[in-house]
C-alpha cells in the first residue's frame, strides 16, 4: 500500500523521535486521515526488526479495525488480549490488547515488563486514564507511540505529562486543501438554547443534564433540520438515549426518515447497513458512533452533545470529513448555547490553534448567524482580524524596545521582525519544554544576540535557536541587522539576505551613521 506524502513525513519522524532518544512520542493527524495506516507501516518495520508490537484500544471496533487495516497494508495477523482470548504462546509478533483486559492486575502479571518492544496507543486522548497508565506503567522499557486526532494544544499539554514530544501533526486546514478531506461549511443556527442550569462532571457538562435543558427545544431543532438538512445524509449526536429516541420520532413526524442506535440496540448492525444503503436520512445517537465507524457519504453533522471537550467534539464532526464522490462539503450545525462558562467547543475548535483566534472566528460565525461559512476562510479571516488588533497593541512596546541601548535583541522585537506567528504565540506542551531553559540554550542565543532573559522555557528557547539556526544557514539578516537596519527606517529586513544588510550597515557608517543620500528606507526593497 502506497502511503501518501505526509504519511511518509508522519512514519519518518517518528522514527526519527525514537532514534533520538524520545521513547513516548505523539502522531496527530485528523479523523479521516489514515493513522491506522501509518502505525500499521510503523509496526511493520518493528516486526522486520525482531520486536514484538502491542496495539492498545479500549473498543473492541477499534481493536477490529487495526487488525483489518494492519492485514490489508501489511499482510501481518494479530494474536487478540480481550476476554477470553489471550496473545500468550501465539507465534504472531503483533497483539491487539483491550485496555480494559489487559489493566486487571492477575492479566498483566502474566506479561514480562519487556514482553513488548513497542505500544501504539489508538486514540491516545484516553492515555492518562488509570486503566492505560496501569499498562504502559508495566511495559515501562517499550517504546511508545500515542495516535489521536485531537485538533487542540491544550489537549496536547495534558499528554505532556506523559508523552516527551510531538513526533508530527498534520492539521485539518492543510488536510482540506491538500484534498484529502472535504471542505467544512459551519452555520450557526439562531436558536438559543440555555445550558446555565447544566452541571459538570469529570471536566465535562452532565449528559443528564443536557438532555433535560435539550428536551424544551427538540421540535424547534427540528423545523431548523428540515431547512438545512433536507437531502443530506446526516448524523446527528445527543447526550442520552432516551433523548436520541425522542429526537427520532419527532423528526419521523416532520417527515425526515430517522433511525436511532445506542449500546443496547440488539439490531444495531442492521439500522446502520440501511442508513449506509440510503433507506434513512438521519441517524440518531448517544454518543455510540464518534470512534471506529466510517461513512464516507456522511454530508452534514448535528452535535447536539455540547461539549468542553475538543477531542470529543473533533471525533463528532470526523464522521463526515471523508471524500465521497458527489460530495463536495461537509455541512456542520452548531447552536447558539448560553451558557455562564466559555470553554464550550464550537467549529472554531476544529481548526484554530490560538484561544484568541477561535475566540474572533467563533464570534464572526455568530455575527453571521444562518449562513453557512467555510471554516478554512472564516479561520483566515478571524487571524487576519486579531492580528491587526495584535500589532496595533505591541505597535507601543516594540517602539520602546526599537530605542533600548542594549547590545542584545529583544526576543519579542525578533519574532515581529521576522513575521514569526508560531514564536509570538508558542505555548509549551510537553514536560521538558516547560523547564527553564538550559544554560547551554542561553549562551547560545547570546551568541545569536538576542537577549534570553525574556525566554522563559526550555520549549520556546529551542525553538528560536532552530530558526536562528535555520535563518544563518540560509544567509538571511542577523537579529542585530535587523534591529539597526530598523531603527534607520527600514522595512521588512527580516526578509533580506546577510550580504545586504552587510552593505547598508556600512553606506550608513560612510555617511556618518546617516541614511546615504538618495535611499528611502520605507521604499527600499533590499536589492
Amino acid at each position: 500500500m502506497e502511503l501518501r506524502p505526509y504519511q511518509t513525513e508522519a512514519l519518518t519522524a517518528i522514527q526519527s523521535d525514537w532514534a533520538s532518544g524520545y521513547n513516548r512520542t505523539l502522531l496527530v493527524l485528523p479523523t479521516g486521515c489514515g493513522k491506522t495506516i501509518v502505525f500499521a507501516k510503523l509496526i511493520e518495520s518493528e516486526v522486520s526488526e525482531g520486536r514484538r508490537c502491542l496495539i492498545l484500544a479500549h473498543r473492541g471496533e477499534l481493536l477490529d479495525q487495526a487488525a483489518d487495516k494492519l492485514y490489508k497494508a501489511t499482510g501481518l495477523r494479530c494474536a487478540v488480549e480481550k476476554a477470553e482470548e489471550t496473545s500468550l504462546g501465539s507465534w504472531f509478533r503483533v497483539t491487539v490488547g483491550s485496555v480494559q483486559s489487559l489493566m486487571r492486575e492477575q492479566r498483566l502479571a502474566r506479561f514480562a515488563p519487556d514482553y513488548y518492544d513497542t505500544v501504539v496507543v489508538d486514540e491516545a486522548h484516553h492515555a492518562l486514564s488509570d486503566g492505560y497508565q496501569r499498562v504502559l506503567k508495566h511495559f515501562a522499557a517499550a517504546r511508545v507511540l500515542g495516535v489521536t486526532a485531537t485538533p487542540d494544544r491544550g489537549d496536547m499539554r495534558n499528554l505532556g505529562q506523559y508523552f516527551e514530544h510531538l513526533a508530527y501533526e498534520y492539521r485539518l486546514p492543510r488536510a482540506i486543501r491538500d484534498g484529502y478531506l472535504c471542505p467544512i461549511k459551519a452555520v450557526t443556527i439562531p436558536l438559543k438554547l440555555d445550558l446555565s442550569a447544566v452541571g459538570v462532571q469529570s471536566g465535562d457538562f452532565k449528559a443528564g443534564d443536557l438532555g433535560s435543558a435539550l428536551d424544551p427545544y427538540l421540535w424547534q431543532i427540528a423545523d431548523e433540520m428540515l431547512r438545512y438538512c433536507k437531502g443530506r445524509k446526516t448524523v446527528v449526536f445527543l447526550p442520552l438515549i432516551a433523548t436520541s429516541q425522542k429526537f427520532r420520532d419527532i423528526l419521523n413526524q416532520k417527515g425526515l426518515r430517522a433511525a436511532e442506535v445506542n449500546g443496547n440496540s440488539e439490531n444495531r448492525k442492521e439500522v446502520i447497513s440501511k442508513f449506509e444503503a440510503g433507506e434513512y436520512d438521519v441517524l440518531c445517537n448517544s454518543m455510540l458512533l464518534t470512534e471506529g465507524w466510517d461513512c464516507p457519504p456522511v454530508d452534514c453533522i448535528v452535535v447536539l452533545r455540547p461539549t468542553k471537550i475538543r477531542s470529543l467534539y473533533s471525533q463528532m464532526v470526523g464522521r463526515g470529513t471523508r471524500r465521497s464522490p458527489g460530495k463536495d462539503h461537509l455541512l456542520l450545525l452548531d447552536f447558539l448555547w448560553h451558557t455562564e462558562r466559555h470553554e464550550l467547543c464550537h467549529p472554531a475548535c476544529l481548526i484554530c490553534e490560538s484561544d484568541e483566534v477561535a475566540k474572533k472566528m467563533t464570534q464572526n460565525l455568530e455575527d453571521n448567524a444562518g449562513n453557512p461559512e467555510d471554516i478554512v476562510a472564516a479561520e483566515e479571516e478571524a487571524e487576519s482580524d486579531v492580528v491587526a488588533q495584535r500589532e496595533e497593541a505591541l505597535a507601543k512596546q516594540l517602539s520602546e524596545m526599537k530605542h533600548r541601548r542594549r547590545a542584545l535583541v529583544d526576543p519579542l522585537q525578533y519574532e515581529m521582525s521576522i513575521q514569526a506567528e508560531d514564536l509570538a504565540g508558542y505555548t509549551p506542551t510537553f514536560g521538558w519544554e516547560c523547564a527553564p531553559p538550559s544554560q547551554a540554550q542561553l549562551r547560545a542565543l547570546e551568541k545569536f544576540g538576542i537577549f534570553p532573559d525574556d525566554i522563559d522555557n526550555a520549549g520556546k528557547a529551542n525553538l528560536l535557536l532552530d530558526r536562528l539556526a535555520k535563518r544563518r544557514d540560509e544567509g538571511l539578516a542577523t537579529p542585530k541587522q535587523i534591529r539597526l537596519l530598523e531603527q534607520f527606517g527600514f522595512q521588512h529586513v527580516g526578509q533580506w539576505q546577510f550580504e545586504t544588510a552587510s552593505n547598508m550597515i556600512s553606506r550608513i557608517a560612510a555617511c556618518g551613521w546617516h541614511i546615504p543620500h538618495g535611499v528611502n528606507p520605507r521604499e527600499y526593497q533590499g536589492a
